[in-house]
């Protein structure tokens, strides 16, 4: 439900990053999403304890009670992404928080929740990299559309998150040297300005409204 094709990959793992707290991050796609996904981020990261866990479905981070779900502030909190993807493609999570000496890293392919995280380098964040989308259902790989329709989808779930976190910036590449969209982080009106053909003084209209403020996803997950 949560993988009909790369741009739901895209989605999901920019929604964790942005609740992770994450002020940068990196998207990188090949082969329309097909052959490897990659969502690197600078949030909060993932404790190495919990990288085990974080790949079971129903496990979560961003509620701590049952009192949570009456004031839901995440974009997302049922715990399927992750596992989802694991079980249709080959997932590499390779994450590390502040308070960490070194980073863990965990490789799952359909399903396989008996791998153990080894130690790793990479910065306080956390990167995941799908790769062979669909190789153990190969029947799912016939309803996706051509390498450029599925590269528009990814851009446009790119963009549209971009323009809603402007103080977010975001890099898109088809390809490790292809850059195909970069919006480094800045206001509303410039994040709408560079998005928009006329200028965004004459073609919108700034408004604004109180919303509660987002914080980093704890880094301990429960199930």
């Amino acid at each position: 439900e949560v993988v009909e094709r790369p741009a739901s990959l895209v989605k999901e793992l920019i929604e964790n990053s942005l609740d992770a707290g994450a002020r940068e991050i990196l998207v990188v796609v090949e082969e329309g999403g097909v052959k490897r996904v990659l969502v690197r981020d600078d949030g909060s990261g993932i404790h190495a304890d919990d990288l085990p866990l974080a790949l079971r479905r129903h496990a979560t981070s961003k509620i701590r009670s049952a009192d949570d779900l009456a004031q839901v502030v995440s974009l997302g909190f049922r715990g399927e992404a992750l596992a989802s993807m694991a079980s249709v493609a080959r997932v590499t999570v390779t994450s590390r928080t502040a308070g960490s000496a070194a980073a863990a890293t965990l490789a799952v392919a359909g399903s396989d929740l008996g791998a153990t995280a080894a130690p790793a380098a990479h910065p306080v964040g956390t990167t995941v990299e799908v790769r062979d989308l669909f190789f153990n259902t190969p029947a799912r790989r016939k309803f996706l559309k051509s390498e450029r329709s599925e590269l528009t989808q990814i851009d446009l779930a790119v963009r549209r998150i971009a323009l809603a976190h402007p103080e977010v910036g975001f890099e898109l590449r088809h390809g490790p040297d292809r850059p195909a969209l970069s919006l480094p982080a800045s206001s509303a009106e410039q994040r709408v300005a560079r998005r928009s053909a006329k200028p965004a003084s004459t073609s919108c209209r700034a408004c604004s409204r109180a919303a509660p403020p987002r914080q980093p996803r704890p880094t301990h997950w429960s199930s």
